[in-house]
């Protein structure tokens, strides 16, 4: 199935949406043959067309263009997106569960339209009648939205920042990852200078931080592994952090100390000692087989064995994620994993749905992968079950390529939600990004306005850019107005 837009200055939308129904479907710049499967949408001077074509058979809709904007109509992006989405809806008899959204902050839209004075009426009609979303998903984005409201007020205050320490380090890379991250074994020698610049870094931030008169609101150490880090670097970096910025002003401190397989009692102590208040450990699954096929170098006993060391080193607020969609796992095997963690009550669950990501050994490879239905079906006891546990929904997003159209959610027991995740979901407050590949956003919301200061992408290109990536962080005086002394 290939897919040819024309017509339009951009496609962009069209061809994500057809990608809703056809997944893996490329995009084409050439006409296909007469008898190439395909997607094609088509604006001319007369109308809107859509075609789909496949095993010899054939579908089509017409419509006119629309009126401008300004006169109430639609773009005519959306309006040949809105044409193709019918004709694709009927074709393969599937409603995607998001309808026409393809974007990844649902919620974020909920929180703009009530900004911009809109009625629950009217978003409403967005959501169900204009993008087609089903009523279950709707509901839960509403939900998300009505329960992050009073959240944000602590991260929405004027003045206010959280920090992303980035560690591209892993013991081994999962067969779902693209990430940017380096292979332990293989890098190690440039983990210690990484650690000594990634201290400068967050030192030049305190000292900008300061000059423009912002307050630490959230720190976030995430990667990457970073418990991929020797006790003494993590020890490094947290006191570095410590040394420059007053903990008992933050609010929240999160650790990702996802992985097992090199996470031990001495840095989940050391951890804990340097104030965070909030970590991660992260089966994925509890199948040692599905374990095995992903990649990962532990078993399901190692993250039990991890978790209770955890605890035992004072740890009380802690998250673990499951993936739905892994390769060769079954509804009967998610539903094995999520009731294994729910028997360790932690304080956060977060749900991900597997997105086939560019870059990724699973992207190139391929492998056994449960079905959309069968996903959706993941994600429906998840909730169901979640709910009955007493966990609520508080964060939501969605990436390109995800199984079944569907989504990712975090859900937390009442009264801990992840500031964080909420700030950096819904862009409501400045990110600054610390490490290769951290994007800093400088967000002034009320204003509308995003800026992003991307730092290096590669540790080697940091490391050798340490220079410049300091000077970037005077751009937080001249985003707030503030003027050097």
């Amino acid at each position: 199935m290939k897919i040819y837009i024309t017509g339009l200055p951009s496609g962009y939308e069209v061809e994500h949406l057809v990608r809703l129904f056809y997944p893996m479907a490329p995009l084409t710049l050439t006409p296909p043959e007469n008898a190439e499967d395909c997607v094609w949408a088509e604006k001319t001077p007369d109308g809107l067309h859509a075609l789909v074509r496949q095993d010899g058979r054939s579908a089509e809709r017409h419509a006119p263009l629309p009126a401008p904007v300004e006169q109430g109509g639609e773009t005519p992006e959306f309006s040949l997106a809105s044409l193709t989405y019918d004709l694709l809806r009927d074709w393969t008899g599937i409603r995607p569960p998001w309808g026409k959204m393809t974007g990844v902050r649902p919620v974020r839209l909920i929180h703009d339209k009530r900004a911009a004075g809109w009625t629950e009426a009217e978003i409403d009609h967005f959501f169900l009648d204009r993008f087609d979303c089903s009523q279950q998903k709707y509901q839960m984005a509403k939900a998300i939205a009505d329960l992050q409201e009073p959240i944000l007020k602590v991260g929405n205050e004027p003045g206010t920042y959280s920090l992303y320490i980035g560690i591209p380090f892993c013991p081994s890379r999962c067969s779902y990852c693209s990430f940017v991250s380096c292979n332990l074994d293989r890098d190690r020698k440039m983990v210690q200078p990484y650690v000594d610049c990634l201290c400068k870094e967050v030192e030049e931030i305190r000292i900008q931080a300061d000059k423009a008169g912002l307050t630490l609101c959230s720190i976030y150490i995430g990667g990457g592994t970073p418990t991929s880090l020797s006790a003494d670097q993590l020890r490094q970096l947290m006191g570095t952090v410590r040394a420059n910025f007053d903990l008992s002003k933050v609010v929240e401190y999160t650790v990702e100390a996802g992985r097992p397989d090199c996470t031990d009692a001495e840095k989940l102590a050391v951890i804990k000692e340097y104030g965070a208040t909030r970590i991660s450990i992260n089966p994925q699954t509890f199948s040692d087989e599905v374990l095995a096929g992903i990649g990962r170098k532990h078993s399901a006993q190692d993250i039990l064995d991890c978790y209770a060391e955890a605890r035992k080193a004072g740890h009380d607020d802690i998250n673990m994620d499951l993936i739905a969609g892994l390769p060769q796992d079954s509804c009967e095997g998610f539903r094995r994993s999520l009731e294994g963690v729910l028997e360790m009550e932690p304080e956060n669950v977060t749900i991900h749905t597997l997105a086939l990501k560019k870059g990724s050994t699973l992207m190139e490879r391929g492998g056994s992968l449960p079905s959309g239905a069968e996903v959706a079906e993941m994600l429906d006891f998840s909730r169901e079950i979640l709910i009955r546990r007493g966990y609520r929904p508080y964060y939501l997003y969605r990436q390109k390529y995800m199984s079944g159209a569907l989504e990712n959610v975090g859900w937390a027991k009442p009264g801990t939600e992840n500031l964080y995740n909420i700030i950096m979901m819904e862009e409501l407050q400045t990110v600054v990004s610390v490490g290769g590949g951290g994007v800093t956003k400088l967000v002034d919301y009320a204003a509308g306005r995003i800026v992003r200061l991307p730092n290096p992408k590669y540790p080697h290109d940091y490391l050798t850019s340490l220079k410049k990536v300091l000077a970037q962080k005077e751009e937080l005086i001249r985003f707030y107005g503030s003027e050097l002394p």
